[in-house]
């Protein structure tokens, strides 16, 4: 494929987010990519400006708001694509869970969250997405998606083609287990790397985050996982072990077809 990176570098942003503070938040994630420069990719945090629900008495940003427009401004100064999550108000004014991904020409894409986490009331606050969105950056496909989605591996069958499964998230310290054992299920039943980045903190809500986040690759191998401190690393993704692994071990060719309806 013309302009397919064979190796791509893609840097976890694990932050400790601040309460309702969109600018400050803004501020520290960029202090945060500066650690790891040269990234082909960089991926922060679910609601990485309010914390999640966070956006409650506030006026919703908008695609054409500010932290749209720096993680726009981000992708050019790095030549890379950056991405995470916000809570974004559509024209008719419903609020949208949305993951935004930026990069240096071009529009962002984004893709809203699907499940909502009614357990934590966001079904009564957010408009669920629609369908499912793939990006390509740099030759690879990648499937967005936001928290809660790893708990529907129906909803994440790799029946796009995708070579990333990129999960963005506040996802709490109780159910941590949770986290990294679906993380690594997903990533061998769909035969793609899944790489999911977690908050650390959220300094001013009352919830704990256990970061935690990390990256696996298509046979399940865990290639980085985090601890719970506010840190960045970077992981390097290999075209050409995914496709060996892919054509030799052909799993995915024997699934069960199905299809997704709206109930």
């Amino acid at each position: 494929m013309p302009g397919q990176a064979e190796q791509l570098d893609v840097a976890l942003v694990q932050a400790d987010l601040r309460w309702q503070d969109a600018e400050g938040n803004r501020r520290r994630l960029s202090g945060l990519m500066d650690r790891q420069p040269g990234c082909d990719l960089y991926v922060l945090p679910e609601t990485f400006t309010t914390g999640f629900l966070g956006d409650a008495g506030l006026d919703a940003e908008r695609m054409d708001g500010p932290s749209v427009a720096w993680l726009c401004s981000q992708a050019r100064e790095r030549n890379a694509a950056v991405c995470g999550s916000l809570v974004i108000a559509d024209e008719d004014g419903s609020r949208r869970n949305r993951f935004v991904f930026a990069v240096p020409d071009g529009q962002p894409q984004y893709y809203d969250k699907r499940h909502r986490f009614g357990f934590g009331g966001e079904d009564t606050r957010y408009a669920a997405g629609g369908g499912p969105v793939v990006v390509d950056w740099r030759g690879w496909r990648i499937d967005l998606q936001v928290c809660y989605d790893l708990r529907f591996p129906v909803w994440c069958r790799n029946t796009r083609e995708f070579d990333i499964q990129l999960f963005v998230a506040n996802w709490p310290a109780a159910r941590v287990d949770a986290w990294s054992a679906l993380l690594k299920a997903r990533a061998i039943e769909n035969q793609a790397y899944v790489i999911g980045v977690n908050c650390s903190e959220i300094v001013g809500s009352d919830i704990a985050y256990p970061g935690c986040s990390g990256a696996w690759s298509m046979e399940g191998h865990r290639l980085v996982e985090m601890g719970a401190d506010e840190a960045v690393v970077r992981v390097r993704l290999d075209r050409e072990r995914l496709d060996q692994y892919r054509k030799q071990f052909a799993f995915l060719a024997d699934a069960d077809p199905f299809r997704l309806v709206d109930g």
